[in-house]
């Protein structure tokens, strides 16, 4: 009973530091781009053309954040990168121009590399032993709410003060509340170390063939996902906008996060003997078919709102699979750097992302965009169904190395 209280201490801690570090590290850029394109006098473009840059920089480093987790211990790597968090965002608080502040939006992305999801995860495989998959469902549970409390937030946060100062106040939030969350987290794993073993077992790694394969195919997917994903999200308020919603997109583009908390609930309650292989799949479904919905229905508001809930249900799914689906097939055996590797790749073509929508918005419009992101979708789908069929019983001969 002790430990699963600590654990859920644990959880609630990670949960309340992804919710501020995915606010301010990543939801918060599509608000305050456009403000800093007009002040730094450059294209709204180039503006996207660095976050591009810099989820590049963040996907390179991604598997030697995960491997430094794997030997050092995933507490203590958020701890560093809560500081880094911070001084990247005060660099782009800083910035007085354009190449200032592409330098403090690519160390922003590489302290990103170090707090956000893929660390917390192998920091959970770390410490909760047998309930790790449950424990990544918890998490991205109560993270969920990053988006709901910042889209808004921010743009409140734009009424009363300049991006700089939101830039600034949001590089406090990291050293005044994730910093001694995440030391506190570090002793908490050490204790966590010292634990007896368990006496239920942990659940043995799927046994597949080629698990090489397996492992490319699974990056793939997740990096496919990564585009679509990183594209629509820093989008969502302009394009909705563009599609004809105004300021209604704002409130709309808000439903995400309840609906990705929603679709952890439901999971939770009725997906937990669902194979991770098979949540891939449904997950991948879900993003085609949300933004085919929202280019045959715009301007509809309604439209709207169930493209925002669709898509918010598989971004929620998602996020769920991207920790279980690995632990799942592999083990916890170099957990943390197999999560830097799909980081990697997810961040390395969803650093096409940004910038691409961005083009594609002005020169063909919003409606052929979304069914370009949706043929992207489409392709993850295919990429998933591929790895479920690979993990059939009827397939799985071999241990997955």
């Amino acid at each position: 009973m002790a430990d699963t209280q600590s654990n859920a201490g644990a959880i609630w801690a990670l949960g309340i530091t992804q919710i501020i570090g995915y606010g301010t590290l990543y939801y918060s850029f599509s608000i305050l781009a456009p403000n800093v394109a007009g002040d730094l006098q450059v294209p709204v473009e180039w503006i996207y053309g660095c976050i591009s840059l810099a989820l590049l920089a963040g996907g390179l480093v991604s598997p030697w954040a995960g491997g430094l987790a794997d030997r050092v211990g995933a507490g203590r790597v958020m701890s560093a990168g809560s500081v880094g968090a911070a001084a990247a965002l005060a660099t782009c608080g800083l910035a007085g121009n354009a190449m200032a502040f592409l330098t403090g939006v690519i160390l922003v992305e590489l302290a990103s590399a170090f707090v956000l999801y893929s660390t917390a995860f192998a920091f959970l495989a770390q410490t909760t032993g047998s309930r790790a998959q449950r424990s990544i469902t918890y998490l991205t549970l109560i993270a969920g709410f990053a988006s709901t409390i910042f889209w808004p937030l921010t743009t409140w946060l734009l009424e009363a003060a300049n991006w700089q100062e939101v830039y600034f106040l949001f590089a406090g939030l990291n050293l005044a509340v994730c910093l001694p969350l995440h030391l506190w987290l570090s002793r908490f794993a050490r204790i966590a170390a010292g634990r007896p073993p368990e006496t239920v077992a942990a659940p043995m790694p799927i046994s597949v063939e080629n698990g090489n394969l397996l492992f490319v195919l699974i990056v793939l997917g997740f990096s496919l996902a990564g585009f679509v994903s990183a594209a629509t999200l820093f989008h969502m308020v302009p394009m909705l906008g563009l599609l004809g919603l105004g300021t209604a997109g704002v409130w709309v583009a808000s439903l995400l996060g309840p609906a990705q908390v929603a679709s952890r609930l439901i999971n939770m309650a009725f997906g937990q003997n669902l194979p991770a292989t098979v949540l891939a799949v449904v997950s991948a479904v879900t993003m085609p078919l949300a933004l085919g919905a929202l280019a045959l229905s715009a301007p509809s508001t309604t439209g709207a709102i169930a493209f925002a809930v669709v898509f918010g249900i598989g971004s929620g799914l998602f996020s769920i699979v991207s920790g279980t689906l690995p632990l799942a097939i592999f083990g916890k055996a170099g957990f943390g750097k197999r999560l830097g590797w799909i980081g990697m790749g997810r961040l390395g073509l969803s650093a096409l992302a940004p910038f691409a929508l961005s083009i594609s918005l002005g020169t063909i419009g919003p409606e052929p965009s979304l069914w370009v992101l949706a043929g992207a979708g489409t392709c993850c789908v295919a990429v998933f169904a591929e790895v479920w069929r690979r993990c059939c019983p009827s397939r799985a001969v071999m241990p997955a190395r």
